[in-house]
């Protein structure tokens, strides 16, 4: 009953996002207000819906309902109800649900706002919201349905397809069949029950999702000729807050691949990483280029290209994830979905670039660029090169696919290709970085911008030559020292500027200066800290990826590994089980010495699930703002033995990674904070623009 049921649900919520689609398109077209107003009432309801079959699929997953086939490919009666709930995003079927559920929250709540001002804009929004989520419900209710189930006869025998394979259905394929029901489950894969993964899928969904609300804005104002700025005040802090979910959706991505993928790092450029990454990359470069939009009037044209690309991406990451067509850790399984996938990327992309066409002259900019090195010019160069960044990460995606498909064989593209082509534009994104803040709209000059950061540029040349003769004579990693620092020194010298003339104006104390300052510019000052957080990031990927080292041995009790300074002297073994868990630990114990001096235990271990009979890696870490060593059981003999296999890295500065994300929170926090109702800021109106008429009502 509860399959059919969250089934059915489903299936209504897939027909009523159609009907929204047809109901606004008609209501513009037939120029009638009641039929605009039905299409958001049927927005409006996809959200309750959606719950009601969510609320159905977690209910199964806790009760153990082993019979539908989803519940008992991502669960087991040893998981703890927690896991259980969160095994939801699990398993492809369940994560399409998950998409659709986040998608309807948002659409409802873009609908719930005031639209007096905005009218025309409506049907639009509803229109590109309810396409893409009647896209995703249509793949769950004909693909990919977390509700089918397993089937016996009447002898008690599986029923298979003509495949072999079991039939899956959500209903009776014959009338005397009878559920089929497992008495367990074969449990979520083990390295998706770490805290990391509990989370990091719902925050790459969210930043997902929530690009989808600017881009139908996009559309919106495409579509009813409004190309002036405010689609993008409407969106901008949808857009921040889209962007804060992915970057922590990617950083706890990190984390989780640090902690239990066992290979000493944070990032290894794989397929899926990468596709999570290009719409962050274009989504930061839009961030960026609004500003331009709406200080200047220029670069109207590039945000309505950018916007497009990070919902394209969005969706191209989702194929790539669920598609089968890339090996990596994070992807699901083989499936049929693919080229449904490839087919809505295709048909929402021309129609978009289509309607850019259209309104591409009405896009013009009001000014004109008189500077190379005025901010917004700085800024267009910023864009550039995140998108240099962002095509080679496509074409490194692609590579394999292109290759397989013209020769036969997939040659994958690694880690070294990303590293080389990538590092030198980083690097001029982050002297970028160091120079716009100190650049002024409209006109700059060498000669001012020497002035203004001379003195950051010769801190950051001391403390550079003071790393040379202290801590590492890299080449390399010397650069990249002396362009966080100047960064750094930049930023601080902007607080320290403003603050002080705000001081003497005010007559305040420092620290109150400070605090009004940036509570009076949010935007900007909050874009400031953002700027630290990534340098701060900035130095534990340069630490680890710069001065990483690594051995591997097999010790017996009282035997002992050296690097970078530390002793690993391995002291005893020890293995028992967790049967309320269905867990196997095997953990070793391993005494840790710096320069001859007890620093304590470190405790790695390999934990073995039953029900998915799969292994997952912890490794015992000692974590500094120095260092961390980082220490894995690889392999071990029967304890009588006494034998086992260490694999041990020091990761330099690495803990700065994590440090910075933290600030970048706070940063994007303050950045997106409500300052004043977008509503009532004054619109720049290009004189291209067409204006809204008492028709368009």
């Amino acid at each position: 009953m509860f399959a059919e049921f969250g089934y059915a649900t489903l299936a209504v919520t897939f027909f009523v996002a159609i009907y929204a689609v047809i109901a606004a398109i008609l209501g513009v077209r037939n120029k009638s207000s009641a039929l605009v107003e039905s299409a958001r009432r049927a927005m409006l309801l996809t959200f309750p819906l959606i719950s009601l079959a969510a609320g159905t699929l977690i209910y199964l997953l806790i009760n153990n309902h082993f019979e539908v086939a989803f519940v008992y490919e991502v669960t087991s009666r040893s998981m703890p109800t927690y896991l259980k709930i969160t095994s939801w995003w699990g398993g492809q079927a369940g994560s399409l649900v998950f998409w659709s559920w986040l998608l309807a929250a948002f659409a409802t709540a873009v609908t719930l706002r005031k639209w007096e001002r905005d009218l025309e804009f409506l049907p639009w929004v509803i229109v590109v919201a309810s396409v893409t989520l009647a896209f995703f419900l249509g793949l769950v209710v004909f693909y990919e349905n977390p509700f089918a189930r397993y089937w016996q006869d009447i002898n008690g025998q599986l029923l298979t397809g003509a495949n072999g394979q079991p039939l899956l259905n959500v209903f009776a394929p014959v009338a005397s069949a009878a559920p089929f029901v497992p008495n367990d489950g074969q449990g979520l894969n083990p390295l998706l029950r770490h805290p990391g993964m509990v989370i990091h899928p719902p925050m790459l969904y969210l930043g997902f999702v929530s690009f989808v609300i600017p881009y139908a804005f996009a559309i919106a104002a495409l579509v009813t000729g409004r190309t002036d700025d405010r689609w993008i005040r409407l969106t901008r802090r949808w857009t921040l807050w889209a962007w804060l979910f992915l970057s922590f959706g990617l950083v706890l991505g990190s984390r989780w691949a640090y902690d239990v993928l066992g290979w000493g790092g944070f990032w290894g450029w794989d397929p899926v990483e990468i596709a999570a990454f290009m719409p962050w990359l274009t989504g930061t470069a839009f961030l960026h280029s609004v500003m331009i939009q709406e200080k200047r009037g220029l670069l109207k044209q590039w945000n309505m290209i950018l916007i497009i690309l990070t919902y394209a991406l969005v969706i191209f990451g989702t194929f790539l994830t669920r598609s089968g067509v890339l090996s990596s850790v994070h992807a699901f399984a083989q499936s049929a979905i693919g080229p449904l996938f490839f087919a809505f990327i295709g048909a929402t992309f021309i129609t978009s670039i289509a309607l850019l066409i259209w309104r591409w002259p009405e896009l013009r900019g009001e000014t004109e660029m008189k500077s190379m090195l005025s901010r917004e010019a700085l800024f267009l160069l910023n864009n550039l090169l995140f998108m240099s960044v962002l095509v080679v990460c496509f074409w490194g995606v692609i590579f394999p696919l292109i290759s397989e498909l013209v020769t036969g064989t997939k040659v994958t593209v690694g880690p070294p290709f990303y590293q080389r082509a990538t590092a030198p534009l980083f690097a001029a994104l982050m002297l970028l970085m160091g120079i716009a803040p100190l650049s002024a709209w409209g006109n700059s000059t060498v000669k001012t911008l020497g002035r203004a950061m001379w003195k950051s540029a010769l801190a950051a040349l001391v403390l550079t030559v003071a790393l040379f003769f202290f801590y590492t004579r890299n080449l390399i990693a010397l650069i990249g020292f002396f362009l966080i620092a100047l960064v750094l020194f930049v930023t601080f010298q902007e607080f320290w500027r403003a603050t002080r003339a705000r001081q003497r104006a005010q007559d305040e104390n420092f620290f109150v200066s400070l605090s009004r300052l940036i509570g009076r510019n949010r935007r900007r000052y909050g874009g400031y800290i953002i700027h630290i957080s990534m340098m701060l990031m900035a130095i534990g990927i340069l630490g680890i990826n710069a001065f990483q080292t690594e051995t591997q041995g097999t010790l017996s009790v009282g035997q002992s590994l050296n690097l970078a300074g530390y002793t690993v002297t391995y002291k005893e073994l020890a293995n028992w089980d967790d049967t309320p868990a269905g867990v196997n630990y095997t953990r070793a114990v391993v005494n840790v010495y710096r320069n001859g001096i007890y620093l304590g235990q470190l405790h790695p271990r390999k934990d073995y699930y039953y029900d998915s009979q799969q292994n997952m890696t912890i490794p015992g870490q000692r974590s500094t703002l120095q260092d961390d060593l980082y220490v894995l059981l690889v392999d071990w003999q029967p304890i009588s033995s006494n034998g086992a296999t260490f694999k041990i890295y020091v990761n330099p500065l690495v803990n700065w990674l994590w440090i910075g994300s933290i600030v970048f929170l706070f940063g994007v926090i303050i950045a997106a904070w409500p300052d004043k109702d977008p509503v009532d800021e004054p619109v720049r109106v290009s004189k291209h623009a067409r204006q809204p008429s008492a028709a368009d009502d």
